[in-house]
């Protein structure tokens, strides 16, 4: 794996392909803090093939604010390498002045202060107004949607994904694929996929009864861009079953089917694709992994993993694009693609700054009449922050929404310890903010919320935070299966990422007495999210809600109960 720089030093066969990033513009206009509209899009249209790329939205449909992980860990060959880089190690990475807008949108440091100078980021209608200006400019570019798009807000679960399908369906994807969207169920995701006005890829999407590929999500899709005949292959998230509820969609298996990948480019290849995008939902370090396995996809647009890098990343002769999460981004990748070779891309991670771009009238109207039947419930104030406390979820072991998660639970259903999924969406509240009943659900919000109680013993304890962990932090990208670490209350640990499973959890202790976990005690254990059918208890929103109007005003103290060494 090298840069992007290196990549500008490479070849491929006997010609030189040349990278090229629009980063260092809009950094350096922001570095001004002289941001426009016309600057944040401005593109020297390249070659003649365009793709623009949008992922893990969490339907996020309205401007946020939105805060980037000061903690991301890599392990084994992914120690150091981007994205598992943050804060003033990424700023210096990619020439990012402090306190600039770039600096705002891509780190974490002075969260709070810089997104009360820049405020709110995102908002579909902007992402609308930002793919019109690109289309414009390119009319056949190819729109393609990384998944985890009908999923993460009220409206989302009152409407069993339908708002997001009508907005969705108004910019006019050309394919996208899945993860999250399972979780409405396989009866309706299917009832929605039949309807869609845009290919519906996957083709690590089985029938796991026969073991074969299904009808409904074909493999790939061909389209034709600048002349040049295009094959996008789809790669749907491939630990579904694993880490979301398998009984949800129990005629689908998944996986990564690196063989079948390699089936798929070849099979393009010989139907006369000149260009070969995977458009994945794999998780950034496995595609990295991917595309060293496969031979012939020329750009994977990678998501899941929630990542905004302002550059690509060369794996081979592929080009990786991150493209954040939540609305905050889209991606830019223009292609230069002669005699069936990529010869050269330019690229442009654009932040979609919400007071700085010009709202799509009709978008934002059809966003609006979404919203509408629900508009009292998600404006209702349960309570605000402190004028210190930001509430935000990034990070491998904490963020402080989860730490007021686990409080609630802890108080809510008088428990002893919480737990809480290790999940990447949410945005984020500012000091000083209101909370409202759509920032709970913004960050709350599942078909499998219930918030359960049960008693496990130490041992049981010691056995699931070492089973995440590995998800986490197994050197082995493929065995990674997404999300963080679980979030704790009222338990802290000790964790050496380096150690093998089984060997990493130590000092496991109870904070309300300070003494270490007993392996044959039993405790009152709360949680929410579980996997497993017939879970029992109070949706995890309203247990929040709850304990957010009992408290009035949220200040939490640090969380300091995870020592982490080797990282």
């Amino acid at each position: 794996m090298i840069s992007r720089r290196d990549f500008m030093q490479t070849s491929m066969a006997a010609a030189a392909l040349y990278g090229a990033s629009g980063f260092g513009n809009w950094a350096r206009v922001a570095a001004q803090q002289s941001l426009t509209q016309d600057k944040l899009l401005e593109f020297d249209t390249y070659g003649n093939v365009s793709l623009i790329h949008i992922t893990d939205i969490h339907a996020q449909l309205k401007p946020i604010y939105f805060r980037e992980p000061s903690v991301n860990i890599g392990v084994g060959g992914n120690k150091g390498a981007v994205p598992h880089v943050t804060g003033a190690e990424f700023r210096k990475l990619y020439g990012i002045d402090d306190g600039s807008a770039s600096a705002y949108a891509l780190s974490h440091s002075d969260f709070s202060s810089l997104a009360q100078a820049y405020g709110r980021v995102g908002g579909i209608d902007r992402v609308a107004t930002v793919i019109k200006s690109i289309r414009a400019a390119r009319p056949d570019a190819l729109l393609l949607d990384g998944g985890d798009t009908w999923h993460g807000s009220y409206t989302c679960y009152q409407t069993a994904g339908q708002d997001m399908v009508n907005v969705m369906n108004a910019l006019k994807p050309d394919a996208m694929t899945f993860h999250w969207e399972f979780t409405l169920g396989s009866e309706r995701v299917n009832e929605i996929v039949e309807n869609l006005p845009f290919a519906a890829l996957g083709q690590n999407i089985f029938d796991a009864e026969w073991n074969e590929p299904t009808e409904l999500f074909p493999p790939y899709k061909f389209f034709e861009s600048g002349g040049v005949k295009v094959a996008v292959i789809g790669q749907t998230f491939p630990y579904m079953p694993i880490a979301n509820p398998g009984w949800m969609f129990p005629e689908y298996s998944f996986g990564i089917r690196d063989e079948r990948m390699q089936e798929m480019v070849d099979e393009v290849r010989a139907k006369g694709a000149e260009l070969v995008v995977c458009l994945s939902h794999n998780g950034f370090d496995v595609d990295k992994q991917m595309a060293g396995k496969v031979t012939g996809i020329d750009v994977i647009l990678s998501g899941h993993t929630h990542d905004a890098l302002p550059e690509p990343v060369l794996v081979g002769d592929t080009i990786i694009v991150a493209s954040g999460s939540n609305g905050k981004f889209v991606s830019r990748v223009d292609l230069d693609v002669r005699n069936g070779r990529m010869m050269g891309f330019r690229h442009k991670l654009i932040p979609i700054f919400s007071d700085v771009i010009t709202p799509d009238a009709e978008v934002a109207q059809l966003i609006d009449a979404q919203r509408a039947p629900y508009a009292d419930k998600l404006g209702e104030v349960i309570g605000r922050t402190g004028d210190d406390q930001t509430l935000y979820r990034r990070g491998n072991f904490n963020g402080t929404w989860d730490d007021l998660i686990c409080d609630a639970l802890i108080s809510e259903r008088e428990a002893d310890i919480a737990l809480s999924p290790g999940v990447r969406w949410g945005p984020s509240i500012l000091p000083g903010q209101d909370i409202t009943r759509e920032d709970i659900w913004n960050v709350t919000s599942m078909t499998y919320g219930e918030a359960y109680r049960t008693e496990m013993t130490g041992e049981f304890l010691h056995v699931v935070l070492e089973d995440v962990a590995d998800n986490l932090f197994n050197p082995d990208p493929y065995y990674q299966q997404g999300g963080d670490m679980v979030r704790v209350g009222g338990l802290g640990y000790r964790i050496d990422v380096t150690k093998p499973q089984g060997s990493r959890i130590t000092e496991m202790t109870l904070l309300k007495t300070g003494e270490l976990i007993d392996p044959t005690k039993t405790y009152q254990v709360a949680g929410w999210a579980s996997v497993n059918e017939d879970t029992e208890g109070p949706k995890i929103w309203d247990v929040v809600e709850a304990h957010i109007a009992k408290q009035g005003t949220i200040s939490l103290d640090p969380n300091n109960s995870v020592k982490v060494v080797g990282a």
